[in-house]
C-alpha cells in the first residue's frame, strides 16, 4: 500500500449478475466518467476492464480502486463455499443446528428448518470453558485441539471456524486455538468468532463465524485475482472494498473478515441515495435498486441510512443469521433478467431464477430462450430495440416475441401482449415486497416516503411499484444504471465496533460506559490513520442496544456523546421509548430499561464528488430532447399508444413532461405512466409526481 494523501482519480466498480458498472471521479478536474459492460462470470476482471475502458480511463491513473461485489452472498446462497469444519466448546456442537427453534408456520407440514453450512460430522468439540464474565473455568485442552487439527488435515479441510462459549467476553482461548490451528494447518482459512462479533448469543456468533469460514477461501481467491489484475495493469494505489454498511475497508481486512462484504454493492446504492437526499433537502426516502437479477430496497430516515446489527440470510423462516453491522436491506429475486415460467399448478411465476449475463434474456440473442422481464418490456414498447445501452447492443424483438409466445402465452391460452403485461404486474407486486420489508415491517409508512429508483431496470418499474404502495413521488437520479458504483464515491472509511455490556439504565455507571466507548473509538481511529488515505476529520457515532427489563430482544438507539457525559438517564430513556414505539407501535415509558450492548462507528471521511447542476430551461423540453414517438403499451391508456420519447441528455432544469412518456439514457429508460408528471430539478433528477395513483 502506498501513501495516497492526494489520489487524483478514484475508480469504483460494481459487479452485478448481468452488468458491471464503473464510475470514475477525477478530484483535480471534478470530472465524472461512467462505463458499463456485460458481466463475465468465468473471469469477472474482464467485465471490470471492459467497463474501465468504456469510461475512458485507466487503472494506472487511479489512486484508489473501490469495489463492491456479490461474491460473498452468492457463495452462501448457492452453497458453493469451502469444505469447512467447526471447532466448538465441548457439549455445544449442536447449537448451530438447534438454532432458535424457529417455526413461524406452525401448521405447515412441509416446513423445512435451516440447513447449516457445516455438516454435523465436521462440528468437533474441544474441552474448554469460560464463565459469562470472561474468567476461565476450564483451560483449553491444547493436546485435544492438536489431535483435531491432525484429523482435519487428513480430511482435506479448506477452512475452520472457531466458536468458544463466552469468547465475546474474553477471547483468550480463541486466540490460542487459532494460533495452534494455523500452525498445524498451513494454508487453511481459520476464522475465530471474536474477530467478527463481540456480542452475546452463541448461536448467532456461531452462524456468523461459520459463514465467514465457509466463504473465506473463495473470497480470498477472488480478491487476490483482482489485485493481481490491478498490479498487471499498473495500478499502484490502494484497493478498498465496500462493506455491508456502505463504508469502506482495506482489501487486506476483507480477506479475513469476508462476511462484512455480504451486501457491499446494494449498500453503496443506499449511500448514493443518502448523498442525493442531502443535496436536494429530502429527509426520508426509499432506495430502490433493480438490476438484472434482483430488486433491493433500503431506507433513508431522518437523512440517515438505516442499518441493523444482524440479518437472516435466506429469510426469517429458514435463513441463517449473521451478527454484524450492515445496511438494512431487503431483497427479492426479481430483476430484468428474471425468468417467467408456468408453475406446476398452471400459474405464472416470475423469478427468482435469472438468465444473468450468459445467456441473458432471449432478446439479447446470446442463446437465451426463456422469456424474462426485459423481454416483456421490449415487447410492450418500454424499451427501444435499437437504443439499448445507447445503441451499443441491439435487442432482438422477434426472439422476445418467440419466447413469450411459446413459453407463456400459448400454454396459458392468452394473447402475447396480455402475457407480457402479466409478467410485469407480477414483477411489480414482488418488488413491492422488498419496499414493504424495509418500511411496513419496520413500523414505517411507505406512502410517506419518496422512492429513489436506480439500477438499469429500476426506472422502468419504479412508477408502477410506487402505485402499488401509494407512494406519490418517484425520483430517478442521473445515470441510474451506474448509481451503485457512483454511490461508492460517497463512501468513507468505516469501522464498526460492538461490545456486549449488561447494565440497568437507572444504575448504569456512565464513567465505565464512557471508558468502553473511548476504547473502541481509539481502536477505530488507529485503523483510520493506518490506512494512510489522507482522510478528513475522524467522525464518531455512538449507539446502544436497549430493551425493557424482562424483554429478550433489543432495539438500537443512537446516543450522542453529550448524553453519556452528562449522565442524562431521562433523555436516554426517552430516546429508547421513541425508537421502541416506532419499531413496534408501542412503548412503556413507566417501565425500567436496560442496556445490552454498546456500539460505535468510526469513520474517516473522504472527499466527495460534487453533484453538478444542469442548465436551466422553461417548462417545455427543448427540441434537442425530442427522440420521436414509439408505440408502447399502457393498460391505463387502453393498450398501445403513440408515446413521446425523450433523450434525457437534452433535458433542462425546469422541463416538464406529462405521461405517458419514455425518457431514455445510456443505461436505462424511465417509464412515465399516464397521469404522471415529470419535473427536471436543478441537479438533473427526474422527479415524478404520481398523480394518477394517489391513495
Amino acid at each position: 500500500m502506498r501513501d495516497n494523501t492526494t489520489p487524483a482519480l478514484r475508480l469504483a466498480a460494481d459487479i452485478g449478475g448481468t452488468f458491471t458498472d464503473i464510475a470514475a471521479f477525477d478530484e483535480t478536474t471534478g470530472r465524472l466518467m461512467l462505463g458499463k459492460a456485460l458481466s463475465t462470470p468465468d473471469r469477472l476482471v474482464d467485465g471490470i476492464s471492459a467497463g474501465v475502458a468504456k469510461a475512458g480511463t485507466r487503472y494506472r491513473d487511479a489512486g484508489l480502486f473501490l469495489h463492491g461485489s456479490t461474491i460473498a452472498i452468492n457463495t452462501i446462497l448457492e452453497r458453493t463455499g469451502a469444505h469447512t469444519a467447526l471447532v466448538i466448546t465441548e457439549g455445544f456442537r449442536d447449537i448451530y443446528e438447534i438454532g432458535r427453534i424457529n417455526r413461524p408456520d406452525a401448521y405447515n407440514l412441509y416446513f423445512k428448518r435451516h440447513v447449516p453450512l457445516i455438516e454435523r460430522a465436521l462440528r468437533l468439540e474441544v474441552p474448554e470453558r469460560l464463565y459469562a464474565e470472561g474468567t476461565v473455568r476450564r483451560t483449553l485442552d491444547e493436546a485435544a485441539l492438536r489431535r483435531i487439527a491432525a484429523d482435519l488435515a487428513r480430511r482435506g479441510i479448506e477452512a475452520v471456524a472457531v466458536l468458544f462459549l463466552n469468547a465475546y467476553a474474553n477471547p483468550v482461548h480463541e486466540v490460542c486455538a487459532k494460533a495452534i490451528l494455523e500452525k498445524c494447518l498451513p494454508g487453511v482459512f481459520i476464522a475465530a468468532s471474536h474477530e467478527l462479533s463481540q456480542e452475546y448469543r452463541e448461536y448467532e456468533r456461531c452462524s456468523t463465524v461459520a459463514a465467514n469460514a465457509y466463504i473465506g477461501p473463495r473470497v480470498q481467491g477472488y480478491l487476490d485475482g483482482i489485485e493481481d489484475h490491478l498490479d498487471t495493469e499498473g495500478f499502484a494505489g490502494t484497493f478498498l472494498v465496500v462493506q455491508s454498511t456502505g463504508g469502506l475497508f482495506e482489501a487486506e481486512r476483507a480477506r479475513t473478515q469476508c462476511i462484512r462484504m455480504l451486501e457491499s454493492g446494494p449498500a453503496a446504492g443506499v449511500i448514493g441515495t443518502r448523498a442525493l437526499c442531502r443535496a436536494i433537502g429530502l429527509d426520508d426516502a426509499i432506495a430502490f435498486d433493480m438490476g438484472g437479477t434482483t430488486a433491493k430496497a433500503g431506507v433513508i430516515y431522518g437523512s440517515e441510512a438505516l442499518t441493523t446489527g444482524s440479518a437472516m440470510l435466506g429469510g426469517y423462516a429458514t435463513g441463517l443469521p449473521v451478527q454484524i453491522a450492515m445496511m438494512d436491506i431487503f431483497e427479492v429475486g426479481t430483476g430484468g433478467g428474471s425468468i417467467a415460467r408456468i408453475a406446476e399448478a398452471g400459474t405464472l411465476r416470475v423469478g427468482p431464477e435469472s438468465a444473468g449475463a450468459e445467456p441473458g434474456p432471449a432478446c439479447y440473442a446470446r442463446g437465451g430462450v426463456e422469456p424474462t422481464v426485459t423481454d416483456a418490456n421490449l415487447h410492450l414498447g418500454r424499451l427501444g430495440a435499437d437504443r439499448f445501452l445507447g445503441g451499443e447492443m441491439r435487442l432482438d424483438p422477434e426472439a422476445a416475441l418467440r419466447a413469450l409466445r411459446t413459453r407463456i402465452a400459448t400454454p396459458l391460452g392468452m394473447d402475447v401482449t396480455a402475457a407480457a403485461d402479466g409478467i410485469l404486474r407480477i414483477a411489480t407486486t414482488a418488488m413491492s415486497y422488498a419496499v414493504k420489508g424495509v418500511t411496513t415491517e419496520r413500523g414505517l409508512d411507505a406512502a410517506s416516503f419518496a422512492l429513489v429508483a436506480y439500477g438499469g431496470a429500476g426506472p422502468l418499474h419504479a412508477s408502477a411499484v410506487a402505485g402499488e404502495l401509494g407512494i406519490e413521488t418517484v425520483i430517478v437520479p442521473r445515470a441510474p444504471g451506474h448509481f451503485s458504483a457512483f454511490g461508492m464515491l460517497f463512501s468513507d472509511l468505516r469501522y464498526d465496533f460492538v461490545r456486549t455490556w449488561f447494565a440497568a439504565l437507572d444504575r448504569a455507571p456512565f464513567d465505565e460506559m464512557e471508558a468502553r466507548y473511548a476504547g473502541m473509538e481509539a481502536e477505530g481511529a488507529k485503523a483510520v490513520h493506518s490506512a494512510r488515505l489522507g482522510t478528513g476529520a475522524v467522525a464518531v457515532a455512538r449507539a446502544a442496544d436497549m430493551r425493557y427489563v424482562g424483554q429478550e430482544h433489543a432495539v438500537t438507539v443512537e446516543l450522542p456523546a453529550e448524553l453519556i457525559r452528562a449522565g442524562d438517564r431521562a433523555a436516554i430513556k426517552a430516546r429508547f421509548d421513541a425508537v421502541h414505539e416506532r419499531r413496534y407501535g408501542t412503548s412503556a415509558p413507566e417501565e425500567a430499561a436496560e442496556i445490552v450492548s454498546l456500539r460505535t462507528t468510526v469513520s474517516g471521511t473522504l472527499a466527495k464528488p460534487p453533484l453538478e447542476r444542469i442548465e436551466a430551461g422553461g417548462a417545455a423540453p427543448p427540441s434537442r430532447a425530442g427522440a420521436g414517438t414509439r408505440s408502447a403499451y399502457f393498460a391505463e391508456a387502453g393498450g398501445f399508444v403513440a408515446t413521446p420519447v425523450f433523450a434525457r441528455a437534452g433535458l433542462l432544469a425546469g422541463n416538464r413532461i406529462e405521461g405517458p412518456a419514455l425518457v431514455e439514457e445510456y443505461a436505462s429508460t424511465t417509464v412515465v405512466q399516464p397521469g404522471d408528471r415529470v419535473t427536471v430539478d436543478a441537479f438533473g433528477n427526474l422527479v415524478i409526481a404520481c398523480r394518477g395513483r394517489r391513495r
